[in-house]
């Protein structure tokens, strides 16, 4: 099984026509505008080896799970895209809550796209809107802690942003009275 390096250094030889990675102060390496960029212009196509999501879980189950740094997009529920192995350096692109770009999935493919006009200089960054899991450990909200600076940061790289709290249930009346308020959450939520 190939082994992903999320450790990589961006790639000294791969140039992009908007864009040049460097560090940041965001999180280790970013992506900056190397000239001014319109809204709605596509930036890149995030690349990598594209694998099933067993197969990422595979891979990264030896992972330490304090440590968020991956290069998994996740592309639809077949795909993922592992940009540690073959990827590009839009990788390097990091999270921010108030984003100037956007992941765009078409056709199997994910594209970065800008979300509004970028300055030359500016940092690149999209919302990863990282799901949570019923599994993730108590202190996933420290692992994935988002240091984007912006005012409207709302502290995480996750989404919901905050953890939903726990329901308590109510005691069963009846089993006829519990299926039909499970039939009303069901067509609640499809609405």
């Amino acid at each position: 099984m190939a082994k992903s390096n999320p450790g990589a250094r961006p790639s000294r030889s791969e140039v992009h026509p908007a864009y040049e990675v460097r560090h940041s102060s965001v999180h280790g390496y970013g992506a900056f505008a190397t000239r001014d960029i319109k809204k709605g212009e596509r930036i890149d196509e995030y690349l990598g080896e594209r694998i099933s999501h067993k197969e990422a879980d595979e891979r990264y189950e030896d992972h330490d799970e304090n440590d968020n740094h991956t290069f998994l997009f996740i592309v639809d529920k077949r795909t993922v895209i592992d940009a540690g192995i073959g990827g590009n350096d839009a990788r390097f692109i990091n999270h921010q809550c108030d984003p100037n770009c956007e992941s765009a999935i078409e056709k199997g493919r994910v594209y970065i796209d800008a979300l509004k006009p970028i300055a030359r200089g500016e940092e690149l960054g999209y919302d990863y809107q990282i799901g949570r899991e019923k599994e993730d450990p108590p202190n996933v909200d420290e692992i994935y802690a988002c240091r984007c600076g912006s005012p409207k940061c709302r502290g995480t790289m996750l989404w919901p942003p905050k953890r939903p709290a726990a329901r308590k249930r109510k005691a069963k009346k009846s089993k006829q009275v519990a299926r039909k308020a499970t039939r009303r959450t069901r067509s609640s939520r499809k609405k």
